[in-house]
């Protein structure tokens, strides 16, 4: 294959049209009213059928044939057998630093988020706010195309920080019906109660409806392709399904953003790392002031490295809808990307941390040349389960806070009352709801005539 088949197109700013900067600026996915005309069917098969509409489900998306025995169980329960779960030491022994490095910084989070807040906001006005575990979670981790024990970890991880006492985890089976024992390995680590051998949008519908053998979940957490993230966002506009959804995490992108310090051979290895995901993967190159030979050198980096990889016919396809955009200056670069507002942002520049504050819109923020988003998206402790689409404009990632609810108390004295009752009064008038204002009168009127 010639290197011209591994190739970003490139664009500047220069010559840029405000109509083409806009197409850029959105991702090459399909319509959302055809992905969803897609997924409604998958979805009413497993709300209305259960397990033998979930089973079907496995059996056609999944390509798992043993699935068609019923006597096959859809889920596996802990505590799992041990057999499951047996990995190569040197495999377990990177697990458990991940593991480490991401419990180390969600315990961090959970400290602040854990702590009542107490406000007296006037005398004798108590007012505070408390956090309490998520009941009931289902974490899907993908595994179409690869593989994911690295999201079994960022989901399952935060879930126990925060103390969810039900955990359901959901990944696509093998063609034999297997789960990857590093998977079933981190299941047990982070006190998971059972494994949903099932993928896609019909393993969504299943923790968002609950089947006989899959427990309803409250809220619903994982990346994954376009029919799945099309499936949270419709089970968790259901108000029959009463369930919530983490972030709108579709198909895997990056933004880098990298000066004439940037090596191009490195910086090809991250545009490439996010395109192997799937097809509908996007990598973006935003340098600053850089001229022809080093895009074209940057290219042919790509084109090189991405020959030599192994899943090389995914790149080939996708990489002509990634590109590089050549600015002139830093403020048009981060311009760009906090409009694109990437799931990931890769600062590949000269005195790098100088210029987060720069950053607006951005999943997750890899600073510095020795900061590769594979260290994030595997171990360095932050969670990779990010918006994408441009959603880091309205989200956050995932964190331990994903895994909470919060609420609120007041409490008031008889002066408290007093003191604020007149105010309430008055305000219940503007809106005529004179029961509002009956309920502070009459305690009003009590708190005179006992002398509180």
């Amino acid at each position: 294959m010639s290197a011209s088949e591994y190739r970003c197109p490139v664009y500047t700013t220069a010559s840029l049209s405000s109509d083409k900067r806009a197409e850029l600026l959105v991702r090459p996915v399909k319509a959302s009213s055809d992905i969803l005309a897609l997924v409604e069917p998958i979805l009413a098969s497993v709300r209305n059928d259960g397990d033998e509409g979930l089973r079907g489900c496995v059996v056609k998306f999944d390509r798992c044939t043993p699935a068609q025995d019923k006597a096959f169980p859809l889920v596996l329960e802990a505590p799992f057998a041990d057999e499951l779960a047996q990995i190569q030491p040197e495999v377990k022994e990177a697990i458990d630093v991940a593991y480490s490095n991401i419990k180390t910084f969600h315990s961090a989070q959970m400290v602040r988020e854990s702590e009542p807040i107490r406000v007296e906001t006037m005398p004798g006005v108590v007012c505070q706010r408390f956090a309490r575990p998520i009941g009931s979670v289902g974490l899907y981790v993908p595994g179409g195309t690869a593989v994911l024990p690295s999201t079994a970890l960022m989901l399952g991880v935060p879930a126990q920080v925060a103390g969810c006492n039900n955990i359901t985890l959901a990944t696509p089976p093998r063609p034999d019906g297997s789960i990857s024992p590093e998977i079933i390995y981190i299941a047990k680590l982070v006190g998971a109660q059972r494994v949903v051998r099932a993928g896609g949008a019909h393993a969504i519908a299943a923790m968002a409806y609950g089947t006989q053998s899959v427990p309803k979940a409250d809220k619903l957490y994982g990346p994954g392709n376009q029919f799945v993230t099309a499936a949270k966002m419709m089970v968790a506009m259901d108000s029959g399904a009463q369930v919530a959804i983490d972030v709108p995490a579709g198909p895997s992108e990056v933004l880098v953003i990298a000066d004439k310090t940037a090596d191009p051979a490195l910086v090809a290895s991250d545009l490439l790392g996010q395109q192997e995901h799937g097809l509908d993967s996007q990598s973006v190159l935003v340098t600053i002031d850089c001229d022809d030979s080093y895009v074209e050198a940057v290219n042919a980096a790509v084109a090189e490295q991405a020959r030599a990889l192994p899943r090389a016919e995914i790149l080939r396809k996708s990489l002509s809808q990634s590109f590089i955009l050549q600015t002139r200056s830093v403020e048009e670069a981060f311009a760009f990307s906090n409009d694109y507002a990437p799931e990931h942002l890769l600062l590949y520049l000269e005195n790098a941390s100088s210029t987060i504050e720069l950053v607006e819109n951005a999943g997750s923020v890899f600073v510095g040349p020795w900061s590769p988003v594979a260290c994030g998206d595997y171990a360095s402790g932050t969670n990779h389960t990010l918006p994408t689409v441009g959603y880091a404009k309205q989200y956050s990632g995932v964190s331990t806070s994903s895994f909470l609810k919060h609420f609120t108390s007041q409490e008031l004295s008889p002066a408290g009352l007093k003191g604020l009752g007149p105010y309430v009064e008055r305000l219940a008038d503007v809106e005529m709801l004179g029961a509002h204002k009956a309920s502070v009168s009459l305690r009003l009127a009590k708190i005179e005539r006992e002398g509180l």
